[in-house]
């Protein structure tokens, strides 16, 4: 079966809904494209962006990998930043992990998954530069969770690393950096307080970390 009805049939639900209780959406989405917002988070599919900060399509950009890293070699995260910053003008980039996130699960055990290692070696490294901190902690899902947060904060720092954030603020433009994490048991997000505006506080929160 080449189709997906079920999901077909979902999508032209929604749509009536939609049009139902908004009318002029849509019309207004074709036309307009201006959020305020970046998402970088996960690509779990227990962690559905809009949803979780309640925005409707169009108020939120969202770039999605397996445990929301920013990599500096990773143009397709660069270009989504880059687009994000100097053509939508976006004000905030919420950098969002979860706990309970397989990446960070996987990256912890040390043991070999294929392919995904050479990407999640970037948390690894995260974990070895905080392995003190995370061994003094009691109980592997308390240190999973530790590390979920520490990845989290260590996105928002690199973030901040690249030119485009850099060039943005030299030229006066208001970005801000936030480092959140996400609840799974409960849907809440919390703010892990890590937010950047300057490359002053930027270094700042280099120094802490």
């Amino acid at each position: 079966m080449k189709a997906l009805p079920r999901l077909l049939r979902n999508n032209k639900k929604w749509s009536e809904r939609v049009r139902l209780t908004e009318p002029g959406f849509f019309s207004k989405l074709v036309h307009q494209h201006t959020p305020d917002y970046l998402w970088i988070g996960c690509s779990d599919s227990r962690v559905p962006a809009n949803e979780i900060v309640g925005l409707l399509p169009g108020e939120l950009f969202v770039h999605r990998n397996v445990a929301n890293l920013v990599i500096h070699t990773d143009m397709n995260c660069l270009s989504v930043l880059q687009y994000a910053v100097d053509i939508l003008k976006i004000k905030h980039i919420i950098v969002c992990g979860h706990y309970g996130c397989g990446g960070i699960k996987y990256a912890m055990d040390q043991k070999a998954h294929g392919l995904v290692d050479n990407w999640l070696r970037h948390v690894r490294d995260t974990y070895q530069r905080n392995h003190q901190q995370l061994n003094a902690i009691g109980g592997k899902t308390a240190r999973l969770r530790r590390l979920c947060e520490l990845n989290a904060v260590e996105q928002v720092v690199n973030v901040g690393n690249t030119t485009i954030l850099h060039d943005a603020w030299e030229r006066g433009q208001e970005v801000t950096v936030h480092g959140w994490i996400y609840d799974l048991a409960d849907g809440l997000v919390k703010d892990l307080e890590v937010s950047l505006s300057t490359r002053s506080e930027l270094e700042a929160l280099q120094r802490r970390v």
